[in-house]
């Protein structure tokens, strides 16, 4: 079983996690939810179109203008208690490498800590620890916080990704994390090309095969832009493909900017797989 704050997740569940950018210069929005009004309406929104859990940013990941964590906890803590308050039951993520913000956002109330940077400050852990929170211990090669990789060497990617995914899990476990509770993300573009990025979704059926819940980031990310040769708004199309052999290979929790679209992918993934019945089944039959 998986569990999300409130949210057991059972064997075949998928879960979609629809990301709220609360910054001026995401990628993918342009800061189109930079404003707090504006992210708790995204936050309305994808609950509406089917999300399980939202994950709450306050830095983007590509490099860029400093931001130290005082403006990073004014970015994201009023945002997570505005979201538990109008959806009590809904699960938090609180996307951050720093130990100090993660205590502030689940403080008020965030249910996971989603480190997409490989644990750079290893009392994460300890706080996920001490709040009951869960945490997602993610693929970054080793390197530091917003930094784009240059020219790195894998032996082998996905026995990287393994390996260090696997002992930070570990290690949040025996910091008294609840075993239930802690996911792994192989790290798509983080610390890697395109070809590792590909290479480590064809072969993400041996980082399921570790039992630890996997969490795919795969949303318009530029791996899906170079293997398809089209811009950002054009990633759609490649980023659902990437979803369903995920989801086929055995992820469980799927970080998405389009929600509604991920949501159908999923569901359609899980109807073939036999783990949810068509929502009718008239054809043939009337």
């Amino acid at each position: 079983m998986l569990r999300l704050g409130s949210l057991s997740v059972p064997d075949g569940g998928l879960v979609v996690m629809a990301i709220v950018n609360r910054t001026p210069d995401s990628f993918y929005d342009r800061g189109a939810t930079y404003a707090l009004t504006a992210a708790v309406e995204r936050v309305d929104r994808v609950v509406a179109e089917g999300a399980d859990m939202v994950d709450v940013g306050g830095v983007k990941a590509a490099p860029g203008e400093e931001v130290g964590a005082a403006e990073e906890i004014r970015r994201t803590v009023d945002l997570v208690a505005a979201i538990r308050a109008a959806h009590p039951t809904l699960p938090i993520s609180i996307d951050t490498w720093r130990a100090e913000v993660a205590r502030e956002a689940l403080a008020a109330g965030a249910d996971v800590v989603n480190d997409a940077w490989g644990g750079v400050e290893p009392e994460l852990a300890e706080v996920a620890a001490g709040a009951g929170a869960g945490i997602v211990c993610t693929h970054a090669g080793g390197l530091p916080p917003r930094t784009r990789p240059h020219r790195v060497v894998y032996a082998d990617v996905v026995a990287d990704v393994v390996a260090r995914t696997t002992a930070l899990a570990e290690a949040a476990v025996a910091a008294g994390v609840d075993r239930e509770r802690v996911l792994v993300d192989p790290g798509h573009d983080f610390g890697k090309n395109t070809r590792h990025s590909l290479e480590a979704t064809r072969r993400l059926d041996e980082l399921v095969a570790t039992g630890w819940p996997v969490l795919v980031a795969l949303s318009n990310k530029d791996f899906v832009g170079e293997t398809l040769d089209v811009p950002l708004e054009a990633r759609l199309t490649g980023t659902l493909a990437a979803t369903a052999v995920s989801a086929w290979l055995g992820a469980r929790v799927f970080r998405a900017h389009d929600v509604a679209a991920t949501r159908q992918t999923l569901d359609m993934v899980a109807a073939i797989r036999g783990d949810r019945p068509p929502a009718r089944t008239t054809r043939g039959l009337a």
